[in-house]
């Protein structure tokens, strides 16, 4: 390993640094090989710190020279950075480094994309510079102070001949091979920022309530201009909606944001100049699918809204992640939901935190929402800190209500304004303008592992009573859990399906509490966790009755998705453990939804879609049974057949309904129709072999339509002519062919994943240093469950030799791809031993990474 023992953080442990930084003036002298970075600092002694040890981080930096007021000094250099006496007074740091970007292939810090395997001191044709510095890369530039909560205004000055040179703020002087730039706002280190390249922008204008004139441009490579209005647009509505809904105005003159092919993440919110990876922002009908468009909107507006919930306050210290994220995707949903459908917007969410964040709850990766501790930050960009943080926020947001909840945002950025700030101090907030005592809701940060709620009913008298019991798991670390806030969002309905009782929040303090209901004329029947009011399981079997009920009657969306699910997840979990036929009775109340016109194109296509593979197996193994990837594939194939069978007749009808005559725009009601299209084409192509699909292939004027039929062949096994049809129109295309990788092995038949994922790797496109790239085909292959999960352990192997080999290049992505293994207890032990002997494997390496250390580690417990 690189490091034997890795030093593990601890969140007790913060101390404030023993200096302020009034200032920073950086100057880059850009080369493949050499860029000289210059760094001239003021400091002062910080008087709120107790240690005044000046430590400025710094790795895989060379140190030229440096001085203090002037005066040459030498400083003890080590591997991670310096230390060096200095005066007991404000002093300017100042020194110089070379840094050899276009070798920085974990692409943190100052690096290069593309990537090139042999780079001279010449610029490669076509390659930028850029930066990605969240969450610990800025040490990977120069020698400084690389902790979230030292903030200083930049300015940065650019010596390069190309001809775009992007930095944070506002344009200062610039003239014939250099640039200047301002950024007036104090920030972190980790959100500075550099892009310089060849590069073309489409611009727009907008104009702040305030009256200030922004200039707003969308930075790419030349031939990707045609892809960027989409972008653009998604930009200036989130602007304007930050402005209505939290009252939020911009604060520079300039915003830009750049498209890089290679990046670890999806985007940054760099104050001033985000940089995004190119899937993240690039889109045209002819290459994107709805789902591409809708993904883009959200990106671009998370991003944006970091500029005040991250960048004018931020995080005191790591530990502190999910204050800004956890907000900013609360509030991106809330986005979201207000451009789109509220409904389909949080089932989608929904799924999304089951599919990810409940396992990692659920395994040995279990984290509360803020961490005690960690050895590498980089493995804590989980959805734990991301979804479930954004689930507590909007818990909150139910327990204080709109109005209260809108006051203590506005105080939050009146008080907070340029800090950076704890969770106690987003807490406190909320305290004083609301009264509340949220001492008892701080357990959604500190504990982790997701509630389990339980029910019991009792009707007498006209007074329905309520009792629910919480229980939480023990989870690594925490054996014992004390009871959470839970909003609990009920309504009753009567047994002809009349709403007797409106939503009604209760809240839950207690490990067993009751809540009662009086003057109702019969029993009703329960409709709860509205709109997924708490991030909890509800253990409660009402019974195939009551489920079909709610499904014909529920008026609260996602409680009517919900026992739809559960009708789904029952037939499967029946057929897998002792073979029982596909359950008609749902298939039947199911017809009735999703053939009613009047219900919303996108919500029917959710209905119609079926429990993810993983989410039977963790279903099977919480009820005791040890689950068997090939069973459960085929039980999700049968019941899909099962379903055409029963729905031949209605789905002509369907496919009518879903069709759209117009001119395509990536629109919510367009969206909703072609998705219901998709999944009327799925259940079509049993029982025509892909005859449909083939002609809708053929026929397509949008990647929507495309892939669609793509990926129905691909699952028939009848896609070979259509994948080299695929190829050879988009092999120029990069973002495109991510498409052509990750779908082919996603829905391909289990017995040839494996086989033909090995045989992708060998394909002259497959560039594996390439995120994006690698992500497609790994990520495609692992999320076809029962290929990867094959029984003699060939994708275990397949997947943990790839991540070695990435590990020795880019650590960070690398250990983010090591996720799919976090679920290996649940099942039988021979696959438990061909995991473990996995991930045996690769902690043996003799290069490890920290990243992947711990991430193995923790697995392997």
């Amino acid at each position: 390993m690189k490091d034997a023992s890795p030093q593990t953080v601890y969140l007790k442990d913060y101390t404030p640094f023993g200096f302020v930084v009034e200032r920073v003036e950086l100057t880059f002298r850009l080369s493949p090989l050499a860029t000289r970075v210059v760094s001239r600092i003021r400091f002062a002694p910080n008087p709120d710190a107790s240690d005044r040890t000046f430590f400025l981080h710094g790795e895989d930096v060379a140190l030229l020279w440096a001085r203090i007021d002037g005066a040459e000094v030498t400083p003890d250099v080590t591997d991670k950075g310096l230390t060096c006496e200095v005066p007991d007074a404000p002093f300017t740091w100042e020194a110089e480094v070379e840094i050899a970007p276009a070798r920085n292939t974990a692409l943190e810090g100052l690096y290069m994309s593309p990537l090139a395997a042999d780079v001279g001191d010449a610029l490669p044709e076509g390659a930028m510079f850029c930066t990605q510095c969240e969450a610990e890369g800025f040490r990977k530039i120069t020698y400084y102070p690389d902790r979230p909560d030292v903030m200083a205004p930049f300015d940065v000055r650019i010596e390069s001949d190309l001809p775009v040179l992007l930095s944070n703020g506002n344009p200062g002087a610039r003239g014939e091979g250099f640039a200047e730039w301002h950024d007036p706002w104090p920030k972190p280190a980790y959100l500075f920022a550099l892009v310089a390249g060849e590069l073309e922008a489409r611009s727009d204008r907008f104009t702040t309530r305030s009256g200030r004139d922004v200039v707003l441009n969308l930075w790419v490579r030349p031939g990707d201009l045609n892809k960027t209005e989409w972008g653009l647009e998604a930009l200036v509505k989130s602007m304007r909606w930050d402005e209505e809904v939290y009252g939020r105005e911009y604060d520079l003159d300039v915003f830009n944001i750049v498209a890089v092919d290679d990046f670890n993440m999806g985007a940054m919110e760099n104050k001033g100049l985000n940089i995004f990876n190119s899937s993240a922002v690039l889109a045209s009908p002819e290459t994107s699918t709805d789902a591409n468009f809708e993904r883009i909107e959200a990106i671009i507006a998370h991003e944006y809204f970091h500029n005040w919930t991250g960048n004018r306050i931020t995080c005191r210290d790591w530990f502190q992640l999910c204050l800004k994220e956890g907000l900013t995707v609360f509030r991106d949903s809330q986005f979201t939901a207000d451009m789109r459908s509220a409904p389909v917007k949080r089932i989608s969410d929904v799924i999304d935190l089951r599919g990810r964040q409940f396992p990692e709850d659920q395994g040995p990766l279990a984290h509360p929402v803020r961490p005690e501790s960690f050895q590498e930050i980089n493995n804590f960009y989980t959805a734990t800190v991301y979804e479930k943080g954004a689930e507590v926020i909007g818990m909150l947001k139910r327990l204080v209500g709109d109005e209260a909840y809108a006051k203590a945002l506005d105080l939050y950025f009146e008080r907070h304004d340029g800090e950076a700030c704890t969770i106690e101090d987003w807490l406190r907030v909320f305290e004083d303008a609301t009264g509340r005592d949220l001492s008892q809701f701080k357990r959604w940060y500190s504990q982790s592992g997701t509630p389990r709620l339980t029910l019991e009913e009792s009707f007498a008298d006209g007074t329905y009573t309520m009792t629910f019991r919480q229980h939480t798991p023990a989870t690594p670390g925490q054996d014992d859990k004390a009871p959470q806030v839970l909003p609990i969002a009920v309504g009753l309905l009567s047994p002809n399906g009349d709403e007797v009782v409106p939503t009604t929040l209760l809240e839950m303090t207690e490990a067993e509490q009751s809540f009662t209901f009086e003057g109702l004329a019969s029993q009703p029947v329960p409709s709860i966790l509205r709109g997924f009011s708490a991030p909890v399981v509800l253990d409660r079997d009402g019974g195939p009755e009551e489920r079909a009920f709610l499904l014909a009657h529920d008026t609260d969306p996602f409680c009517r998705w919900e026992a739809g699910r559960s009708l789904a997840r029952a037939s499967l979990m029946a057929t897998v453990t002792n073979g029982a036929a596909p359950d008609t009775a749902y298939l039947d109340g199911l017809k009735r939804l999703v053939t009613d016109p009047s219900l919303d194109p996108a919500f029917r296509a959710l209905m119609i879609g079926l429990p993810s593979q993983s989410e039977i197996a963790q279903a099977l193994h919480e009820a005791g049974t040890t689950p068997d990837p090939d069973a459960i594939h085929a039980a999700q194939e049968g019941l899909s057949q099962t379903m055409a069978e029963r729905w031949q007749d209605v789905l002509p009808d369907l496919a009518h309904q879903a069709s759209v005559d117009a001119p395509y725009a990536p629109d919510a009601e367009q969206s909703g129709r072609r998705a219901l299209g998709g999944a009327v084409l799925r259940l079509q192509t049993h029982l025509d072999g892909g005859a449909a699909a083939r002609a809708q292939f053929a026929d397509a004027d949008n990647m929507t339509l495309s892939l669609s039929a793509l990926g129905c062949l691909v699952r028939a096994d009848a896609a070979e002519d259509a994948l080299a049809a695929f190829e050879a129109r988009w092999r120029g295309d990069r973002l495109v062919m991510d498409k052509w990788f990750g779908i082919q092995l996603m829905l391909c038949p289990p017995d040839k994943a494996v086989d033909r994922a090995e045989a992708l790797t060998a394909h002259s496109s497959f560039d594996w240093t390439n995120p994006n790239r690698f992500r497609a085909l790994m990520g495609g292959f692992t999320a076809n469950h029962a290929g990867f999960h094959r029984a003699d352990g060939a994708g275990y192997r397949f997947l943990a030799g790839w991540l070695a080999r990435l590990d020795a290049k880019n650590p960070q992505t690398a250990a983010r791809m090591a996720t799919p293994f976090q679920t290996w207890r649940r099942y039988d032990d021979a696959r438990q031993r061909h995991i473990r002997a996995a991930l045996q494997d690769l902690a043996a390496q003799r290069d490890l990474s920290g990243d992947m250390a711990e991430m193995v580690g923790r697995m392997l417990g």
